[in-house]
């Protein structure tokens, strides 16, 4: 009997196990149904400040700490107000490097210029800038007021040294109006008050006290308006483009003239010289000028080169490479156009 009841005991015990553990997965099921139901009324209550109004704070701040993803194509997108417009710069290039359209230039662009068809053959003559910026004190087409005094011309020679002259319907530009070396070879008409008129070239320099509008003319120049003894004559005068030229320009090296410095001058022009330039391996080089009248490269670039002259009506002629010798005239085949 005994041993029966144990076994039934055994027996018994053997079963529980395997029957408790679904109720207990049941009661925990309950539990959790009930917990969801309860958090559903909560967050669906309204007018109470808790729910969806009370988890704004924390959507709030984690929509400010983590990254927006891009929508999704043909999705709608919330409107938002446009952010106010703000002057800003163009970013720098990576380099740091100006721009090249902010670099001046200030020297005559030869892409911009036009073909003159009155320029000579054998030469290129362009047209470039204008009268207003390229004349100095005296322009073409302006009438300038003045006396007219004279002067011993001698052989012509002169402060612009062009050498002697066979003509001598020459004149010295007072020193503010000569403004250095620019009136030279300029052909100025001069008119006397009782309308006699001359012709002359500017050779020479009229220093101080010589006012601005006035001119020295050569005593055989001064001789076709008036007699000498008149001393001073009032006239009025203006820069002109005659016919009587010579038919080319040339070009003279001045003395001491190397390959490692060199003076250029610029001879027998029909209008005033604004510019000159010289080719280098950088492309043009404008040279300063002297008041002797002549163009300097203190280094010696493009000494022998090619040279680009420009008058004061922004006509152009370039001249092939001349060979650097000192104090010869070397003629050209261009010569500027007639105004």
């Amino acid at each position: 009997m005994r041993a029966t009841k144990h076994a039934v005991t055994r027996a018994r015990r053997g079963r529980w196990p395997g029957r408790g553990v679904p109720l207990a997965v049941a009661a925990v099921a309950v539990l959790v149904c009930l917990g969801l139901a309860l958090l559903t009324t909560s967050g669906s209550g309204g007018g109470t400040g808790t729910g969806t109004d009370a988890a704004q704070p924390a959507a709030a701040s984690a929509a400010a700490t983590e990254p927006v993803a891009p929508p999704v194509s043909g999705a709608p997108v919330e409107a938002t107000a446009p952010a106010p417009a703000t002057a800003s710069a163009p970013p720098p290039s990576a380099t740091g490097s100006p721009s090249p359209s902010a670099a001046p230039t200030a020297r005559p662009s030869a892409t911009a210029a036009t073909p003159s068809p009155s320029a000579a053959t054998g030469g290129s003559a362009r047209a470039v800038g204008s009268t207003a910026s390229l004349a100095g004190r005296i322009k073409p087409g302006t009438s300038y007021s003045g006396v007219a005094t004279s002067y011993d011309a001698a052989d012509g020679n002169g402060a612009c040294s062009f050498g002697p002259s066979g003509d001598l319907m020459v004149a010295a530009m007072n020193h503010t109006d000569y403004e250095t070396s620019s009136a030279c070879g300029a052909y100025v008409l001069v008119r006397a008050a009782g309308g006699a008129s001359i012709t002359v070239r500017i050779v020479n320099e009229c220093p101080l006290p010589c006012a601005p509008g006035q001119l020295d003319l050569s005593h055989e120049a001064f001789a076709k308006l008036a007699e000498l003894s008149v001393g001073r004559l009032p006239v009025t005068w203006t820069v002109v483009s005659p016919g009587s030229a010579p038919d080319t320009v040339s070009i003279r090296y001045k003395t001491g003239s190397s390959q490692w410095w060199c003076g250029i001058q610029v001879i027998g022009h029909r209008n005033p010289v604004a510019a000159l330039e010289v080719r280098t391996g950088g492309g043009w080089r404008r040279l300063s000028r002297t008041d002797y009248n002549y163009f300097l490269s203190p280094d010696g670039s493009g000494c022998g080169g090619s040279l680009r002259i420009t008058d004061v009506y922004g006509e152009q002629l370039t001249v092939d490479g001349l060979a650097v010798k000192p104090d010869v005239s070397q003629p050209t085949r261009v010569q500027f156009a007639r105004h």
